[in-house]
Formats: C-alpha cells, sequence, structure tokens
C-alpha cells in the first residue's frame, strides 16, 4: 500500500551560493530520499525554500549596499537555477517572504499567544552605542562560555552546537563596526519552551529506536538541563511583523518563523495545485511519516522548537476537534563537512561552490561523491584527491566501464536484446543476488542510511563484473553464440536493475542507461521553474511534476529483442592534475606531483 511522505528540507540562508557543505548537509540527502520513495510508489511531498529573513542576509545585505529583499531575491534565484542543475527535484522550492508564508506564520503566532504559550517579557540584549540600536544576535561574536570557542555568535555556538543568549558571550564585539556593545533592556514576547518538556520526553522514547545517536542523545541533553523561555520576536526592521496591537514594530525571530515554513510550502503547494486542502494528506494524516533533513546545527530547531510548537498549537486549520498536525517522524541530522581537513569559510573563500563545481564535472559525479562520504554519523572530508580516486576508481571503473563494454558487445554483435540460452548456476546466483539487492538497498535508505545503500548497490555491480570473468562471452561469440547470448542477456538485465538501484543518487546518469537499454520513458518527473502569483505579489519557485514518470523500484522486465542504442562514456576518468588544480584555488598546495 502507497504511504504519504513528508520531506522537510532545512531552509538554506538566502545570504550567498551554495557551497557543497550546504548541499551535503540537507539538500542533496532529502533528494535521493525523496526519488526513492518516489519509484516505490509512495505519495511524497518534498519542500523547503529560501530563507529570507535571517540577519545573515540583512548582514550580507548591508556589506552589498542594497536591501535585504533585493539581496535575497538575487540569491534566491541562483539558489533554483544550481540546484535545477544538481538534479534536486523537491515538489515545491519557495522562499520565507511570500504572502502565504507571512499568514501562516502570524496564525500560528497567534494561535500560540491566544493559548498563553507567549508572554511579555524585559529581555537584555546588546546595543550599539556607535549605531544608536539593539544588535541582533548575529550582529554580535565573541568567546563561547560553554567550550571557549572565540568565534561563537550570539545565537549559537557553532563549535559545540550550545544555544546561546548573546549576552552569555564572553569579550563580546559588533560583528558591524568591532566596537564592544552595551547592554539594555528591550521587551519582547517570549515562547515557554519549558511547558513542552513531559511532552518532548514522550515524543523522545516513542522515536527513539529510528532516531540516529546524535540528535537524540543531543536533544534529551538540551532537556536534561531545563528549557527556557526563547524570545519569539526582536528588534529588527527586515522580517515578518508581529501581529499583536502594539507590538507591530517588532518581528517575529527567525527561529520561530522560518520552520513553519514546512507547513506554509505544503500549504503552498496545495494552493497551487488547486486543491488547497491536499496539504492534510500529509499533515493531518496519522499514518503519514514526517522526514525532516538537516545539519547537526539545526537540531534543537527541529526536535524541541518545532514539536513545540505543533503540540501548542495542535492543529492551525484544524477540521475536527481530534485533529492533529504531525510531529516528526525522524530527524536523520548530518554531522558536518570538512573542505580538505578545514571548515568551510565563505569569507576566506575556503569553499567549493555548487555552480562552479557542476561546471567542471557534472551532476552526477558530484552526487556521487558527496552521496559517498555523506557525514550521517560523524564529521566527513571533502578531499580533492579522494574526489578524484573514486571517480576513477569507482564511478568510471566500476560502473561506467561495466555499461560501456557490455552495451558495446551487445550492440555490435546482435543490435537488440539478445534470446538467453539455458540459464547456468552462476546466472542464477547473480539474478538472486541483484533481486535481493532491491530489498537490501532500499531497506537502507528507507533507514536514511544512504551512504551504506550507494556502497551496497556498488558492491553488487562488482559482482557483475566479476560474473563477467568468469562466464562465456567475449571470448567465445564465434565458438558458443548461445551461452555468449546468455551472459549478455543476463548482464543486460543486471545493468538494468542497478541504473533503478542507483537512480535515486545519480538520476541524469541513469536515465541515459535506461535509454541505451532500448526504453524510452522518462525515469523521473521534471522540475520546472516558476513564477506563482499572489494577492500583492509574485515570487519564483522551482516545482517536480511526476507527469510521465514510469520508474519503479522492482527487478528489470528487460524484454528479448529490444532494439538497444549504442552508447556512450557516461563518465571521463579524470587526470591527477585536477587536484593541484582545484587545491591552488583554495590555496593548498597539492601532495600529487
Amino acid at each position: 500500500m502507497s504511504k504519504h511522505i513528508f520531506i522537510g528540507i532545512a531552509w538554506p540562508y538566502a545570504n550567498g551560493r551554495l557551497h557543497l557543505g550546504r548541499v551535503v548537509g540537507a539538500l542533496l540527502p532529502a533528494d535521493i530520499f525523496a526519488r526513492y520513495h518516489r519509484l516505490k510508489g509512495n505519495h511524497v511531498l518534498a519542500v523547503t525554500g529560501s530563507d529570507a529573513h535571517g540577519t545573515p542576509i540583512t548582514i550580507a545585505a548591508d556589506a552589498a549596499g542594497i536591501t535585504p529583499k533585493a539581496y535575497f531575491e538575487a540569491v534566491h534565484q541562483e539558489f533554483l537555477t544550481s540546484q535545477l542543475d544538481l538534479g534536486i527535484s523537491y515538489d515545491l522550492f519557495t522562499h520565507t517572504d511570500t504572502e502565504n508564508h507571512h499568514r501562516v506564520a502570524q496564525d500560528l503566532f497567534c494561535k500560540l499567544y491566544q493559548k498563553g504559550f507567549i508572554t511579555p517579557k524585559t529581555q537584555t540584549l546588546f546595543y550599539s552605542e556607535s549605531e544608536q540600536r539593539f544588535l541582533p544576535d548575529r550582529y554580535v561574536e565573541g568567546t563561547c562560555p560553554h567550550c571557549g570557542f572565540e568565534k561563537a555568535r550570539g545565537d549559537q555556538c557553532d563549535d559545540c552546537g550550545q544555544i546561546l543568549d548573546p549576552t552569555e558571550l564572553i569579550n563580546p564585539i559588533s560583528t558591524r563596526d568591532s566596537t564592544t556593545p552595551t547592554v539594555r533592556e528591550s521587551e519582547q514576547l517570549f515562547f515557554d519552551l519549558g511547558a513542552f518538556e513531559d511532552e518532548l520526553l514522550a515524543y523522545l522514547d516513542e522515536h527513539e529506536h529510528h532516531w540516529r545517536p546524535n540528535p537524540l542523545n543531543f536533544t534529551r541533553g538540551l532537556i536534561a538541563q531545563g528549557l527556557k523561555q526563547r524570545p519569539f520576536t526582536r528588534d529588527l526592521d527586515w522580517g515578518i511583523s508581529v501581529p499583536v496591537p502594539g507590538w507591530e514594530h517588532k518581528k517575529l525571530y527567525i527561529w520561530a518563523e522560518n520552520i513553519v515554513g514546512y507547513l506554509s510550502a505544503a500549504i503552498e503547494w496545495a494552493n497551487n495545485n488547486g486543491k488547497p486542502d491536499a496539504w492534510r494528506d500529509w499533515w493531518t494524516n496519522p499514518n503519514a511519516k514526517s522526514y525532516y533533513f538537516l545539519g547537526k546545527d539545526n537540531i534543537p530547531f527541529h526536535t524541541i522548537f518545532w514539536p513545540s510548537e505543533l503540540i501548542g498549537i495542535q492543529n492551525l486549520y484544524p477540521q475536527s476537534a481530534d485533529e492533529r498536525l504531525n510531529l516528526p517522524y525522524d530527524v536523520p541530522a548530518n554531522a558536518y563537512l570538512t573542505l580538505e581537513g578545514q571548515k568551510f569559510s565563505t569569507s576566506r573563500n575556503h569553499a567549493v561552490w555548487l555552480g562552479d563545481v557542476l561546471e567542471s564535472y557534472g551532476p552526477d559525479v558530484v552526487r556521487f561523491y558527496l552521496s559517498a562520504i555523506l557525514p550521517e554519523n560523524q564529521d566527513a572530508n571533502f578531499s580533492w584527491d579522494d574526489f578524484v580516486r573514486r571517480n576513477n576508481n569507482e564511478l568510471v571503473a566500476t560502473w561506467g566501464n561495466l555499461v560501456n563494454r557490455v552495451l558495446k558487445f551487445a550492440d555490435k554483435h546482435w543490435g537488440h536484446v539478445p534470446l538467453p540460452g539455458g540459464k547456468r548456476p552462476f546466472d542464477e546466483a547473480l539474478e538472486q543476488e541483484i533481486k535481493q539487492g532491491f530489498e537490501t538497498v532500499g531497506e537502507l535508505i528507507e533507514a536514511v542510511k544512504l551512504r551504506a545503500a550507494l556502497n551496497e548497490t556498488f558492491r553488487l555491480a562488482r559482482q557483475v563484473n566479476a560474473y563477467l570473468d568468469i562466464a562465456p562471452w567475449y571470448q567465445v561469440i564465434k565458438t558458443d553464440r548461445d551461452g555468449a547470448a546468455t551472459t549478455v542477456y543476463i548482464a543486460l538485465w543486471a545493468i538494468d536493475c542497478l541504473k533503478t538501484l542507483l537512480s535515486p543518487f545519480l538520476p541524469f546518469s541513469s536515465q541515459s542507461v535506461y535509454e541505451f537499454l532500448g526504453y524510452n520513458e522518462q525515469l523521473f518527473g521534471k522540475t520546472t521553474i516558476e513564477t506563482f502569483h499572489e494577492e500583492h505579489q509574485q515570487h519564483d519557485a522551482f516545482v517536480y511534476d511526476a507527469e510521465g514518470a514510469v520508474g519503479k523500484w522492482e527487478p528489470s522486465k528487460l524484454p528479448v529483442g529490444q532494439i538497444l542504442k549504442r552508447p556512450f562514456p557516461l563518465f571521463k576518468k579524470l587526470d591527477e592534475s585536477v587536484v593541484a588544480v582545484e587545491k591552488a584555488k583554495l590555496g593548498i598546495e597539492s601532495a600529487l606531483r
């Protein structure tokens, strides 16, 4: 029976180009997961978009000398095109400055406010005497009081992950002019997270068996420390206005409103498709499962803050008294990706930019390497030496060469899928192992063990290569054509299966293999950029359309006699000089000569 699978992806700040650290943390894993479930025939709704209101945007806009709106809109366009080029297939990639998102975020705020979970409180904040204004948390840096990291932000330490109050920082400075801020009081509206501790612990107990250790243990640790009230509003000009008389000059805090984007984007998707209530199939259906993909710095926002908001409102637009909004079923947070052993740093240009790497190497090469090193349970390192090695030894040698040599041989000697003779024990053994792969690889993907799923698929590809080393085909084509036909048929069938197993990871080359084998349909649907019109504005988004997609997560039914298409090389071997070139861009001397 088909399932309803909701996939929420952490909203990337629209404060600069996408680098691979962002891609590997949430964007690519979510796409792999979504593509798999579509192949399984499940009802998938995958949504996210550009985070338009965070202080990273205002900081970048200040530096560029333009308004935050103008800045984020330009970055949003880059997000759309670069992700399309990578093959991202979310059902909707929108942004948080739509009228729809403003309305849904304000509605959620009002419900929490009316139920008494949001109340006024005086807060001590940093104030810039030179600029005569309160400083948003990300405009202040200092030493983390928990781990001693000297570049901790005012809201969170990137080193230890602790959520911070800006005034906790040791030796704080303004990032705008390096002055030392003073402390003043400001009245804000606070969300009572502590009111939800018991329900959150019960929620964690219910899901502990399928959560990764890091988000589970980190969340339990934060709750054990005691959850404090957290400001729901802030002093800032850019953002969503507080919909309460007397508070209109305040804005909703970014942490409080961007996570509402998962719900608002689902509602937007339903409205765009002319089915305003369709979002309920994923949000109020008790049998639906929701998965949230994010980096480890985002864990508390998705395991504490968002569930607390959902528990607090119960349902935002109820159709019945007992209807509830679904809490996250799983939060498969990834660890960090480093680059040549160091943290990604946009300020130092120590990064690999998505647009650049796609232009140089193509989407499936990038998707393959990032999938192979996914930091699922611990930090992983992007290395150009390893990039070249894996491309040449695995992607090209194990998979690309397998496809090329079998398809070229079959095209030369038959031109179609040959009729096999009687199956031999080693033919049946390979068939059984490949068929089992659909269950094994599928179970790994459903458990969000994507790196292991890719490794298992390449293990099967190596088994096909080993099969060709013992089965008669190339050497006996003139003396045992029937035996060669059996071997080639089994190999073509296995390649057809493997392209399906690989298609969530490598959608472009898998489509090419599908066409080499004589099929004419599309495995997946199409993603396009569209302009959507609201009452007072319009905005661009990309949407996935599944119409015409025929891919299924099942063993091949390759028909005998189907006309083959002469293949071309799927991937190219990279020269080791690539390493030196790419490291030079980072200011690193290559070990290869």
